[in-house]
């Protein structure tokens, strides 16, 4: 049968790339985006030439107060897209980059994370757990740097490192009806996340490059396809595990 993946902020980048690395391995694929609408409904339309139903919905991972309308959305959705009442699979990808040295940090930037790289992933998991198949499957996103370190990511890394501990839990927790949850830690990625960062200023690409056993930084397409094989009965066995995917940094 037809799985069917929520992955969350699939307007561009790694989100993006996992949603149609879903499609590609014939399943379907609910996408959410923050605002640019005319991006999720662009590839809403690459998964729909690949013979896939998709739908995408305008969700803030801010704001945990939009998640329980976002939800009964999603169950209508559900029942006039797919006439079931329950999806597969849900990737929490979506998130934001605010870097700065620990000194230099505001609260609000501080807030911001924590609200949308956390918080937001532990409510919405909750606000979407009725509406999900016994036997499916979680992914959430962390970062290479909860296990390295680079000056100007702690509060982004400690958030990311709350969500591997977070997904362990949820193991234990949603085992009882046969959900697996992992991790997976991408390393550096030229992407547009954080302003394109590392895609854009070909120091720190370097640098990152350098710190990589394959000699470059990774690209979406080296992330997309292993999450979406995470989703496949070929690893369902794999449960409770922080997977890093960065083509061997900092070894």
């Amino acid at each position: 049968m037809t799985k069917i993946a929520i992955v969350t902020g699939a307007s561009r980048g790694l989100g993006r790339n996992t949603a149609l690395s879903i499609a590609r391995g014939g399943n379907d694929v609910i996408i959410t985006y923050q605002s640019r609408a005319d991006e999720a409904h662009a590839v809403v339309a690459e998964i729909e030439a690949m013979g896939r139903k998709a739908v995408a919905f305008q969700l803030d991972m801010g704001s945990v107060a939009t998640f329980a309308p976002f939800a009964a959305n999603l169950r209508t959705a559900l029942r006039d897209t797919w006439q079931r009442d329950s999806f597969d699979h849900l990737v929490n990808n979506a998130g934001h980059g605010d870097y700065a040295l620990i000194e230099q940090t505001t609260e609000a930037q501080f807030d911001s994370l924590v609200n949308v790289h956390f918080k937001g992933v532990y409510f919405l998991t909750q606000a979407l757990l009725p509406l999900m198949a016994d036997g499916g499957r979680i992914v959430n996103l962390s970062t290479g740097l909860t296990r390295l370190t680079y000056p100007g990511y702690a509060a982004y890394a400690a958030v990311k490192a709350a969500i591997e501990t977070l997904s362990v839990y949820m193991a234990k927790e949603f085992g009882g009806r046969g959900i697996a949850v992992n991790t997976v830690a991408p390393g550096a990625i030229e992407t547009d996340f954080g302003g394109g960062v590392v895609r854009d200023n070909p120091e720190l690409n370097q640098t990152f490059a350098a710190m990589t056993a394959l000699g470059r930084v990774g690209l979406p397409d080296d992330i997309g396809p292993m999450i979406a094989s995470l989703l496949s009965e070929n690893n369902r066995w794999v449960n409770a595990q922080r997977i890093e995917v960065s083509g061997g940094q900092g070894i």
